[in-house]
């Protein structure tokens, strides 16, 4: 079948745009995830620089807080790459599809293919961020013991107040 009219094109163009609008989604997926990243990233510097001066315990504390990132760092990755996996199945399922028209080839298992893997893929990389920000609530925990451990060195080193 070949195109020879605008009204021939219309039903192509209505199809191809589910898939371009799951392109659209991702961007903004892939804006907050690379916004993470960075965060991580600049986390993990501010928490290694002059670490040497610090006491033992600060140290222990500081490396637990950079394992954590570095573990939700590679989660990011992988959530990351498999939402740009995702954007290119979108993008090479729209292509195909104006080839098929355009060529008239009967590709609907490829298409259909396609499709699953990338949604597939986009699932995965929304759970590899639910892990990300799990890990996000074990970091902040580690932080909160040592702030709780500050408080009770602070109160004991307080003065009571006398009771008359």
């Amino acid at each position: 079948m070949t195109i020879t009219t605008v009204q021939e094109l219309v039903p192509i163009l209505q199809t191809a745009i589910g898939p371009m609008i799951l392109i659209s989604g991702l961007g903004l997926l892939l804006l907050t995830m690379t916004n993470r990243l960075g965060r991580i990233i600049d986390r993990s510097r501010a928490l290694l620089d002059d670490l040497e001066e610090e006491p033992e315990s600060y140290i222990l504390r500081i490396n637990r807080e950079v394992d954590i990132l570095w573990k939700r760092a590679r989660y990011i990755r992988v959530a990351i790459l498999l939402a740009c996996m995702t954007c290119l199945g979108a993008s090479m399922l729209i292509i195909l599809l104006f080839l098929s028209v355009l060529v008239s080839l009967d590709i609907p298992l490829i298409m259909s293919g396609i499709f699953i893997a990338s949604m597939l893929c986009l699932s995965f990389s929304l759970v590899f961020f639910l892990f990300d920000v799990n890990l996000t609530l074990a970091a902040l925990k580690i932080e909160r013991e040592s702030h709780n451990r500050k408080r009770v060195i602070m109160e004991t080193k307080m003065p009571k107040e006398g009771i008359w």
